[in-house]
Formats: C-alpha cells, structure tokens, sequence
C-alpha cells in the first residue's frame, strides 16, 4: 500500500518528536511520492548481498522478556543490501522447514533466501537471489500500476519448485505463479475476483493472502483488503470456494489495517495489522482466528495475541509466515516494508514461537 499513512519509521522517535504537524504533512507527503518513484525491478534474476545485524531483545524497555502471551521471542535481523533494488518486502512465504523464504516487493520484485540459525535464533540470509515479478507474456511488470505486489502464499510445492499465489493492489488481481530453481516464472492464471473489488482503493486492495490448511474448506485461497469497511465496522475478506469468491468480515478494531495473513496447521489463521498515526507512531497486531470462525458468512472478532507500538522493535510489519522447526515448535515469521526509506526504516525480519495449545476462546460479535 502506497500513501502518506504508509508510515516512516516511528521507532526513530527523536526525528519524528521534533516534526510540527505541517512539517509532518509535507514529510508524508514527500515519503509517498519518493516510494512511487523507488527504484525499479532488476531486468532479470541475479544474487545479491543481504547484511543482517541481530535484534536480541523484542521489548526495548524490558530486554529479559521473552514471552508474550502465546507467543515467545526467538531472534530478529534488521536487513541490508548494497543492491539497490532491495527492499519494499510486503509478502513473505516461508519453507516448511523455515530453511528459506520468498519476498515480494511492491515495485514488483521477488526475493529468494536461505536462512541461517544459531540455536533458535536467525543470525544471516544466504544466497540470496532477486528478480522480477512478470506478465504472462514474460515480460517485467512496467510500472507501479502493475506492480504493487503485496502478499504471497505458497500453494503446492516448495519454494524450490513449486506454485504460488500472489496479490496484488492498484491494479487488483491474484495470480498464479510457478516457481523454478527458485524463480518466480510468469503467471499461468489469475482468481476470480469478488464483486466489492471494485470497491477497493488503489492504494488499499490485496493486501493479505494465504490458503487454509485443514478443515472443511482446507486447500481454499483466503484474501483480505487492507481496508474495506463500507462503514460496517468490519474487515471484508474472501474465501474461494470452488473458485467463487464468498465474503467474511472481521471486526474493525481501533482502525488498525490488515497487512498480512497466514493459515495455521488446524485450518485457522493468524492475520497481521498495522496502524499508524503521527501521535502516536507505528503499531503492530497479531490476531488469531479459531477454524470455526474463517467461513463464509461469518462476523468474527478473533483474539488478540499481541499488539505493540514504537517501544519495540517493530517497523512497517507488513508479510507473515509460519513453519516448523526441527524441534516441533511452530514458527511465525514477519517482516516488514522499509517503502526503499533508508533514513526512517528498516527491513526488519522477526521470528516468534507460538503456543499452539493457548486460549481457545473465540469471542464474537
């Protein structure tokens, strides 16, 4: 997503603290058209330099902390490269065995990475490869209209060889796209799109996608609008059944925005939110949906397992993904969009374990 309210780096609290709110306008209004302008996808596959430096403690104010709720800290990196596409990480798929992952940019790029451990901890991203996104013809995707790629899931496969679904704002679609060797080819098909698609702003489209991964609708594409109320109150959602698309909404709460969202082993889902106000800076939260909650029709609230704000170590959280650790454990991985911003954002990269066996209750509307 593509506007002012697609937030600096708030953590950098000095340079924001000293911005009067007309500055703070116009330093909006110069980081949006800056990230309509970034750099363009490379013209073909190439390995590029990451750089990691670690993250050890999640809560800056209280760095023993490890556990949040269901969910406890395992390690982070703040990421860099000398490539100057880097960058604008909205998506992320993780490899079952959190071995590798893929990114997709919003100017229409894929990344590609091995991830390197100590313990529990992620510690570098190794060969790593980046491309563009393509049109059916196999050409790069030419502009921002066309390449404002904000979520991807894997849907059968690996990220060696296998097939994905990606989602796309501005220009809204959903495409099908195979994986070789690690290089996302051009699409072989797109989704049927719902209805109040036409409804969705240019800047405020596909913005969370995943695949449900049992229960009665296991194997079903599930999609989110950033924003997309009508005044209801309530997120609009998709699951695709049969390929129709049928609607769900989950509640609004405090006008946090939908970035991301993932299916978990038990066929629920844990969707990433995003808000940010110039008060009050960038914020983070983390819902889960119960498998009975995610159907057709449905009018949920979900559970909040975390929410945070400037005093921790969050930037843009923009992409979710979950696998398996060798010990069992069930991994959730973010990262987030820098919108190519050096002096304000970062490329972070988090990971958590979650207590699958936490909290069953569900509360509803």
């Amino acid at each position: 997503m593509t506007n002012a309210s697609r937030l600096p780096h708030l953590n950098r609290r000095a340079v924001l603290g000293g911005l009067a709110a007309g500055a703070g306008l116009a330093l909006a209004a110069r980081l949006a058209l800056a990230e309509d302008e970034a750099g363009a996808p490379p013209s073909g596959p190439r390995p590029i330099e990451v750089r990691a430096r670690p993250i050890l403690h999640f809560d800056r104010n209280r760095p023993d902390v490890k556990r949040f709720g269901d969910l406890e800290f395992r390690g982070g990196l703040v990421l860099t490269s000398p490539s100057q596409h880097f960058g604008g990480w909205s998506g992320l798929a993780m490899e079952a065995d959190g071995k590798s992952l893929l990114a997709v940019s919003d100017i229409g790029s894929w990344l590609t990475a091995d991830i390197s451990y100590d313990g529990v901890r992620p510690v570098a991203l190794t060969q790593a490869r980046l491309g563009p996104l393509r049109d059916k013809r196999g050409r790069s995707l030419r502009n921002k209209h066309e390449q404002d790629a904000e979520a991807v899931t894997l849907i059968e496969g690996n990220l060696s060889h296998g097939t994905v679904l990606i989602g796309f704002e501005r220009l809204h679609r959903i495409g099908r796209f195979e994986i070789r060797n690690r290089e996302v080819q051009p699409p072989t098909g797109y989704l049927k799109m719902p209805a109040e698609a036409r409804r969705m702003r240019s800047n405020q489209g596909f913005e969370a996608l995943t695949v449900l991964r049992a229960g009665a609708f296991k194997g079903a594409a599930v999609a989110f609008a950033e924003r997309l109320t009508g005044g209801s109150g309530y997120h609009t959602g998709w699951i695709w059944i049969d390929n129709e698309p049928k609607r769900f909404q989950l509640r609004d709460i405090d006008e946090f925005n939908i970035t991301g969202a993932v299916g978990l082993p038990d066929g629920g889902l844990l969707v990433l939110e995003r808000s940010f106000r110039w008060t009050e800076g960038v914020k983070m939260r983390l819902r889960r949906l119960m498998p009975e909650e995610v159907r057709p029709g449905a009018r949920v609230n979900g559970r909040v397992l975390l929410q945070a704000n400037s005093g921790y170590d969050i930037d843009n959280m923009e992409g979710i993904g979950v696998h398996r650790a060798p010990g069992g454990e069930l991994v959730v991985s973010l990262i987030s969009d820098d919108n190519f911003n050096s002096l304000l954002q970062r490329t972070v990269f988090l990971q958590f374990t979650l207590n699958e066996h936490g909290a069953k209750n569900v509360s509803r509307p």
